[in-house]
């Protein structure tokens, strides 16, 4: 039996005058998920995670948390905290006056509040330093703090709203280990916004990807990468190459394609007729690169010329001419034991890949 979701958004909608910022949106959030949301700027991520806070009012539709509609309820009586992009501590405050000003407002038992900021503290590896000024802390450090603050409360809901954004590549990472970390340790729900493909695929258990102040697809990573359901997910989330190609014939769950003349065995989920026009999807680590005098020529293949080869430790990326003018982008995982990089610039290469890797669109 399916748990009951935590939160509910039925036909939600927001507009700014003129502009819709989210349409109609439904989504279920379940207790104890981390899901993110994922889409570009202005795409109305920032809008969803505001309106569940309560710092914006619905034009439309209905928000309900454990059941109960929050139309109405003020921000701080709503059981969810977060953290921003920015951080907002408390400039004039220590780090032990920041994490204690919502339990202060609530006016919570002195004793009670000093064992929950050490236990927040704690849970984010930063006791020991709770007389520090925000200014004397790391950007790194402010994120923690900003974490402790909002999770000291023991929120359903933790709203996060892109607050790895201000940090450095490294840092980043380690923020992503850590936020996964609390995550499991505290069993609450998270709700997490970003821009960043990587981060949302590394950190997920689910992924909603929007685009224009709605849904495009929601799903686990793996079947937003491996699955896209259209040409937007497939561009936004990873590198793809797409071909243009036309459905020859159809068998049993299978199709053969044409793309430039050469005839591909394909699945056919979609159930695409003799003569749709199709696009193929391969992402780049899923096509296969023979160099010419390696090819055994039994297999369909696309014939072209290497332009690139851009070493990366563990990959060798390889941009691509094929010989009807089209660029695509491969990557290929490096053999620890060659001695050395088996493609070159200028090289003549067949590409193919194995039947299933592709996404028919």
């Amino acid at each position: 039996m399916e748990k009951a979701p935590i939160v509910r958004l039925k036909g939600v909608t927001k507009r700014f005058d003129d502009v819709t910022a989210v349409d109609s949106l439904n989504l279920d959030i379940y207790p104890g998920e981390f899901l993110t949301l994922l889409g570009p700027s202005g795409c109305g991520k920032t809008t969803v995670l505001r309106l569940i806070a309560g710092f914006e009012t619905l034009t439309q539709g209905e928000i309900f948390m454990n059941g109960s509609r929050l139309d109405g309820i003020p921000p701080n009586k709503r059981n969810v905290n977060t953290v921003f992009q920015s951080y907002a501590l408390f400039p004039h405050m220590t780090v032990f006056e920041n994490i204690a000003f919502g339990l202060r407002m609530k006016q919570t038992d002195a004793s009670a509040i000093g064992r929950q900021v050490r236990e927040a503290l704690d849970i984010v590896k930063m006791s020991g330093l709770e007389s520090r000024m925000p200014h004397q802390l790391s950007g790194g450090q402010q994120q923690r703090v900003a974490m402790a603050r909002a999770i000291v409360n023991k929120p359903l809901v933790l709203l996060l709203d892109e607050p790895l954004s201000a940090l450095d590549y490294r840092l980043r990472q380690e923020m992503e280990i850590e936020l996964k970390r609390v995550h499991r340790q505290l069993g609450i729900t998270f709700v997490f916004v970003t821009h960043d493909q990587e981060e949302a695929i590394s950190m997920s258990d689910r992924i909603a990807v929007m685009n224009q102040g709605a849904i495009e697809q929601i799903g686990t990573p793996i079947q937003i990468y491996e699955e896209p359901k259209n040409m937007f997910v497939a561009k936004f989330v990873g590198e793809i190459n797409v071909f243009d190609a036309f459905v020859r014939e159809v068998g049993n769950g299978s199709a053969v394609v044409d793309i430039h003349g050469r005839l591909f065995p394909v699945q056919n989920r979609s159930r695409f007729g003799p003569g749709s026009l199709v696009k193929v999807l391969l992402r780049p680590e899923d096509i296969q690169v023979t160099v010419e005098e390696e090819w055994s020529g039994s297999d369909p293949s696309l014939t072209g010329r290497v332009d690139e080869v851009i070493y990366k430790g563990k990959t060798v990326d390889l941009i691509i001419s094929l010989d009807e003018g089209e660029s695509i982008f491969v990557t290929q995982f490096f053999n620890e034991d060659q001695e050395n990089i088996i493609y070159r610039e200028g090289q003549r290469v067949h590409v193919n890949w194995l039947y299933g890797w592709e996404v028919v669109l």
